[in-house]
């Protein structure tokens, strides 16, 4: 495997809304011999197992006074000169900061600053704390110089462009991957890690074939991932993606800030009627965070439930009654009847059933004689009893065809699913070289922006905007998309991408580094344009450099001097694309040596799998042809009736010739696709 005898650490991290998860492996390859620990600390925190995503701030200071656990006691909580803050992981997601400054304009983050603000300084301390903690388990090498991956998870609703990005920028400067030997790694969706989770602790209960519906519901978001099981020989489950994943703000913080809102309208009530000695506002949020309500939540829908339960008003002395019906307080405790908090878990479960039947729709529309065996419950609320229940009751009646036996279950320690699935992935990869999910699904479609060569037999390149190549004297239709990536088409995680391109360039000439268009449509597959229009945009630029190549190892064009042809190089090269969650990352290779430092591109997309066959190289235009593209055409003609031709360079009878092209560009029938800057 190429491991040096240096311990290495895996550790995976679930940021999440109530808690956060961390798991991590101690394992030493070396001499064909493995030799790994596997450990689960779960909830870190400096004195217990527990982590809850909150901070509190000295007024004026940068600096938390406390964190996590710590921040739980009621003096840092309600202290004058400190601020708590709460369940903010979903405001760093510029489109839900918005949309909760609209419904809680006081209770809201005034800035997505002030939110990355608070994630920094609570990453930051975890990290030392982490630091401390895992770096006193290592024999014979420094923390600092000991190789550590720590490897986080995202949820499904997190947008790479910008969310996952400055999720990751603010993780390394809170120091994760500071060091030499460490690294730090966007790993898999939250619902893709609870899945690999699920398959590996219990893989006796999955048969070849099954398919599993995934749902990791959690504090704040849940996430959905459909995969089919494969290769199940020794219980060495694989995973492979069949949809494009789902996700929505569906958990269990909603229904404590429900529960706080329905404690302080009752407090209001009773307080306008016969005053009590705090805040409205103040007491609900307490009594919601109370350990007698968490206990109450958490057991809610077990056999022995019991019809009422009643919880304490903080500062409100026993000797406080209100009979009023709305507001049921006696001897200082406010009395709640089973059904009050039901409404609130029924909430949340009507959203949970629309999110998991949309994503049986959508899997029964691409596969209609698929059928979904397993639905695999993860998360804080999918650790929920009631909510168990429901969806077995739900899901036993439902009429969805594809979800006619289907049968509920629970993966192993459902709140820590995620991050020891995430750790069990990365082990089973630096063990096997195979990641246990070697499959996922495009969220959109991506190609670049190319120019065809036209044919003027072709009816379709009737009218279309005309450009000459001055190298080799042939007419191209500008503005079109060679699409590489289709929504919904399955991907391979382990493989890389291999994309062949050509450059022709004049002799001497410096510009070895020009860009490629990277393009995005989030229509279905099926009605993607063949050229630019109102539903395509630009997403980013590649850089490709070839000035630290070999010039003889260039291929001269037109050299001979009966050549009216103009001289220039045409320049082969590749491209490889590295498969990520969140993101891509591009490699540049000529003559089978690797150029360019690896180059993350910050665009929501899983490339399209490897071709199994040979691909034509894609052609690149000179840069003096792209000043003249002034407008974008709107054809929406699709890819596939863009009968390209080409002419095969150096033929002995100078013809052009037709052919076809495998993989990557086969929908073209035949042709060298040029990619516009």
């Amino acid at each position: 495997m190429g491991f040096n005898d240096k311990p290495h650490m895996v550790v995976g991290v679930d940021f999440g809304m109530t808690c956060t998860g961390v798991s991590y492996v101690n394992l030493s390859i070396g001499n064909e011999t493995v030799r790994w620990v596997q450990k689960w600390p779960g909830r870190f925190q400096a004195n217990e197992n527990k982590v809850p995503t909150v901070v509190v701030y000295p007024t004026g200071s940068r600096e938390p006074s406390s964190w996590g656990f710590l921040s739980e006691t009621m003096s840092e909580q309600i202290a004058d000169d400190k601020e708590y803050k709460e369940w903010f992981k979903t405001c760093l997601d510029p489109e839900k900061l918005r949309l909760k400054q609209q419904e809680d304009p006081e209770g809201a983050p005034a800035s997505l600053q002030e939110v990355e603000r608070w994630y920094g300084d609570y990453l930051k301390r975890m990290y030392e704390y982490l630091a401390f903690k895992l770096g006193g388990e290592l024999s014979g090498v420094t923390w600092e110089d000991a190789r550590v991956e720590f490897i986080f998870s995202v949820p499904t609703t997190w947008a790479p462009v910008p969310t996952v990005e400055n999720f990751k920028r603010i993780v390394k400067t809170a120091g994760f991957g500071s060091h030499r030997n460490h690294s730090l790694i966007i790993g898999l969706t939250e619902a893709e890690a609870a899945a690999v989770h699920a398959s590996i602790e219990a893989p006796g209960i999955f048969r070849e074939n099954d398919i599993l519906l995934v749902c990791d519901a959690g504090g704040g978001t849940t996430d959905l991932s459909v995969l089919s099981v494969t290769n199940t020989a020794n219980q060495a489950i694989n995973l492979q993606q069949l949809d494009v994943v789902y996700g929505e703000t569906i958990g269990s913080a909603a229904i404590d800030y429900e529960f706080e809102q329905l404690v302080m309208h009752r407090l209001t009530l009773a307080n306008a009627t016969n005053p009590i000695a705090i805040d409205p506002g103040d007491a609900a949020w307490e009594m919601m965070k109370s350990r007698d309500f968490q206990a109450v939540k958490c057991e809610y829908g077990a056999p022995d439930d019991t019809p009422l339960f009643s919880i304490g008003i903080p500062r409100v002395p026993q000797t406080y009654n209100n009979s009023d019906p709305d507001v049921r307080i006696r001897n200082g405790e406010m009395t709640f009847e089973r059904e009050d908090l039901q409404q609130l878990f029924d909430k949340q479960i009507a959203k949970l059933f629309k999110l998991i039947d949309s994503q049986l729709q959508s899997l029964f529309q691409k596969l209609p004689n698929a059928q979904v065996s397993h639905l695999v419950l993860s998360g804080g609320l999918g650790n929920s009893v009631y909510v168990q229940s429901q969806l077995r009751k739900h899901y036993a009646g439902t009429t969805i065809p594809n979800a006619q036996s289907i049968s509920v279950r629970i993966a192993p320690d459902p709140q820590l699913a995620v991050c020891k699935g995430l750790v069990s992935d990365r082990v089973r990869k630096l063990l096997t070289s195979r990641s246990v999910l070697g499959w996922r699904c495009c969220r959109a479609s991506y190609g670049t922006l190319c120019k065809i060569a036209y044919d003027k037999k072709n009816p379709d390149h009737e009218g279309k905007e005309l450009v000459r190549d001055p190298l080799n004297g042939k007419l191209y239709i500008v503005q079109s998309i060679a699409w590489f990536v289709r929504k919904g088409e399955p991907v391979s995680v382990d493989q890389p991408i291999v994309h062949r391109f050509i450059k022709k360039v004049s002799p001497g000439d410096p510009r070895r580094a020009f860009p490629t268009s990277v393009i995005e449509c989030s229509l279905d597959s099926g009605a993607l344009p063949a050229q630019m229009n109102e539903h395509t945009r630009i997403m980013c630029e590649i850089s490709s450099d070839l000035s630290t190549a070999d010039e003889k190892k260039f291929v001269e064009k037109n050299k001979n001097f009966w050549s009216l042809k103009k001289h220039y190089f045409r320049i082969e090269y590749a491209v490889r694309v590295l498969i990520g969650p969140a993101d891509i990352r591009f490699e540049l290779w000529f003559d089978d040596q690797k150029l360019s430092r690896d180059q993350s591109i910050k665009v929501e997309w899983t490339p399209t799998p490897a071709p199994s066959m040979a691909t034509e190289p894609v052609e690149l235009p000179i840069r003096r042809q792209t000043a003249k593209l002034d407008g974008l055409m709107a054809s929406s003609q699709p890819l596939a009736q863009l009968r390209a031709s080409t002419s095969q360079e150096g033929s002995p009878d100078g013809t052009d010739k037709k052919r076809g092209m495998g993989g990557l560009f086969a929908k073209a029938r035949g042709g060298k696709w040029m990619v516009q800057r």
